[in-house]
């Protein structure tokens, strides 16, 4: 079998919850919360060493049904990319699982972060999510890699 490239996720937002954390994506120093109006379905953070374009890090859903808690850096493998905008911004998810690990129905996985998304922040227009195509593991890795390269510049 061959050997998936990994990335470290740092999770923000442990799954089943509906506060958000923010944190200095370059020191990891938590900054504050803020209530959303929706549970995480699964444990969501950042890669950090990369920058996205909405200027933050690569985001990224962790499959698992393993509870990880805020602050803490797991080990993933990428398995695809949800494309999505948030208030008319690129703000794509990386959808990763554990190293090894299967991957799961990534429709059903899709229609969960759709109602998430949904509630998300409702009623504030300027947060509105729109999810747009699923891409693949060679989609979710072409992504890291121009992040990568956007974050070294």
């Amino acid at each position: 079998m061959e050997t998936q490239p990994t990335i470290t996720v740092f999770v923000e937002n442990e799954a089943g919850s509906n506060i958000k954390h923010h944190y200095n994506e370059e020191t990891l120093e938590f900054l504050h919360t803020e209530d959303v109006g929706g549970r995480y379905p699964y444990p969501y953070g950042f890669v950090p060493g990369t920058l996205a374009p909405d200027g933050d890090s690569a985001d990224c859903f962790i499959l698992t049904d393993r509870h990880f808690s805020t602050g803490t850096a797991v080990e993933c493998e990428p398995v695809a990319l949800m494309e999505q905008t948030e208030g008319g911004i690129v703000d794509n998810n990386l959808l990763a699982v554990l190293p090894g690990g299967p991957i799961p129905d990534l429709s059903e996985v899709t229609n969960k972060l759709g109602v998430f998304f949904e509630s998300f922040m409702k009623g504030d227009a300027e947060r509105k999510s729109v999810m747009g195509r699923l891409l693949g593991r060679q989609g979710a890795l072409d992504y890291l890699e121009t992040c990568r390269q956007e974050a070294a510049r």
